[in-house]
C-alpha cells in the first residue's frame, strides 16, 4: 500500500461522504491558521457531518461536551498546537506537508479498514475507528478531554454500533 502524506492527499478510495470530510477539514485547518490538517480537525468535522458517527457516541450530552471541547480548539485552545507537527510517531516527519503525520497515518488506516471488509470506500466510522486507536493523536487527547474513552469507543464501532446509524446514542 501506497504509505504516508501523499496518499493522505488523494480522495481515491473514500466514500463521497468521507471525501467531504476531508475537504472540511482541510478548510477547517486553513481557516483556524495551522499548517497541517491534523486529527482533531478531521474529528470536527466527521462529528459535524456524518450521523453514523455522532451515533456511536453515548448520547447527546457526551456529544455537546466534545463539540464544545473542538469549537474551543479552533477558537484558541489550540494555540499550542499551532506552528507543531502532530506526530503519534507512525510515519517520520516530512516538513511541508499539509497532513500530520497522524492524519495521514489515520486515512491509510481508514482505507485499509474498508479493503479489509470487502468494500472499495472508506466511510466515516473507518475513520473514526483508525483515530481512536490511535493513543497519541490530538483526536484521542480531545476525547479524553471531552470524558470520551477511545478505547470504548473504538469497542462500540468494533462491535457493531456502526450498523445501527440514523441517530444519537443509537448503540
Amino acid at each position: 500500500m501506497d504509505r504516508g502524506l501523499n496518499r493522505a492527499e488523494s480522495d481515491a478510495g473514500l466514500s463521497a461522504e468521507l471525501a467531504s470530510v476531508v475537504a472540511g477539514a482541510r478548510r477547517r485547518a486553513v481557516r483556524d491558521g495551522d499548517r497541517q490538517i491534523d486529527t482533531a480537525h478531521l474529528l470536527h468535522t466527521l462529528l459535524e457531518s456524518d450521523p453514523d458517527v455522532r451515533a456511536v457516541f453515548e448520547g447527546g450530552a457526551q456529544l455537546a461536551r466534545l463539540l464544545g471541547y473542538l469549537v474551543q480548539r479552533s477558537i484558541g485552545y489550540g494555540l499550542r498546537w499551532q506552528g507543531t507537527v502532530e506526530d503519534s510517531g507512525a510515519l517520520p516527519v516530512v516538513a511541508g506537508g499539509s497532513w500530520s503525520p497522524a492524519a495521514a497515518t489515520a486515512m491509510d488506516a481508514a482505507r485499509e479498514r474498508a479493503r479489509l471488509r470487502g468494500e472499495p470506500q472508506a466511510r466515516g466510522l473507518d475513520l473514526l475507528a483508525a483515530l481512536a486507536a490511535d493513543p497519541e493523536c490530538r483526536a484521542v487527547e480531545v476525547l479524553g478531554r471531552a470524558g470520551v474513552d477511545a478505547g470504548r469507543l473504538l469497542l462500540r464501532i468494533e462491535s457493531g454500533c456502526e450498523r445501527v446509524g440514523g441517530g444519537e446514542g443509537g448503540c
